[in-house]
């Protein structure tokens, strides 16, 4: 007994109610047998879905080429302020770089010669004791945010916000009616103090996304081992938030050692080399600023020469934050 298969059934049972139909409309329906029509109709269907196709594939890689083409066109217009400005900063700048543009203190307007000496070490001691008092500071409040949730918590972190917004010459007048005023000198702490100001919200708000990145349940697994808090804070949350804490850090150095309206209000500047917090002190921000408003070429050189140095300290910064932040992190994996 021979058995047919599912398909040539369903061929023999259409074949035989096709023929039917077809003996009882008096030869109404066409002579092309059902099976070949349904054939047809299913491969016409079959390159219209894969013409549709084609062409719904064409209009989404034209769309993908026009958005790389308008994206590396936006990364360029980004370029080519930054490009320009190193550019001609260098240009202009490196030609007053030597060896004793870093040795020498300035000389008096319009004799040649003289260097940054005073101006490197004042924006080290201003800087320097700046990010003393800001980083400790910022990465407790940042913890604290951790921590502790609740309005204080809530208005720290908004006020943190704010902050950042703030003018940094609104920051110099608060430093000069702060320190300035009551104490009547200007000096490099008064200085520091605006520039702290200046990097405490740029740390916490660092410090805290670096923590919060610190995975919950290493945490959870301390306090379940019966370790308290602070070593929990110490240990654990500090320890694997040290790649974020180190790159916000340093990003807040940068940003702070070439603001310059702070330090017109509190450390005001100075020919003379000083490393005293208590006394006025020279800046590469007030440098570049004083010098480059004369009318002298020599001055002007080295307002140059000081906004060549400055700018690759940044570079170097941020630079440093990154390989930092990577290698840190490579060690807390």
């Amino acid at each position: 007994m021979t058995t047919l298969r599912t398909t040539d059934t369903g061929d023999v049972v259409a074949e035989t109610v096709y023929g039917a139909l077809r003996g009882a409309s008096g030869e109404l329906l066409p002579a092309e047998p059902l099976p070949a029509r349904l054939a047809a109709g299913a491969t016409a269907r079959r390159a219209t879905i894969r013409n549709s196709a084609r062409r719904t594939l064409a209009r989404r890689r034209a769309a993908t080429r026009l958005s790389l083409v308008l994206c590396a066109l936006a990364v360029g217009i980004c370029l080519v302020p930054l490009v320009a400005l190193l550019a001609y900063t260098t240009s202009r700048g490196i030609r007053a770089v030597n060896l004793g543009f870093f040795t020498h203190d300035p000389t008096p307007p319009g004799i040649p010669g003289g260097g940054i000496r005073n101006a490197i070490a004042g924006s080290a001691l201003t800087v320097g004791l700046g990010a003393l008092m800001a980083v400790p500071i910022g990465i407790a409040a940042a913890l604290f945010l951790l921590e502790r949730k609740g309005r204080l918590a809530a208005t720290i972190r908004f006020g943190a916000d704010v902050l950042t917004g703030v003018p940094s010459i609104a920051i110099g007048i608060f430093a000069y009616i702060v320190l300035v005023e009551p104490l009547r000198h200007f000096s490099a702490l008064a200085g520091s103090f605006a520039l702290a100001v200046l990097m405490l919200p740029i740390v916490i708000r660092a410090s805290e996304a670096a923590m919060l990145a610190v995975p919950i349940e290493l945490r959870e697994a301390a306090l379940a081992l019966g370790a308290r808090r602070s070593r929990v804070a110490r240990s654990v949350v500090l320890r694997g938030a040290l790649a974020g804490l180190v790159t916000g850090s340093l990003l807040a150095i940068a940003r702070a050692v070439g603001e310059t309206a702070p330090l017109l209000f509190t450390s005001i500047g100075s020919q003379l080399f000083n490393l005293s917090p208590l006394q006025p002190t020279a800046a590469m921000p007030l440098v570049i600023y004083a010098d480059g408003t004369q009318a002298f070429p020599e001055a002007q050189q080295i307002a140059w020469g000081t906004a060549f140095v400055l700018l690759a300290l940044v570079l170097l910064l941020s630079i440093a934050a990154r390989i930092v932040s990577g290698r840190l992190a490579g060690r807390s994996r």
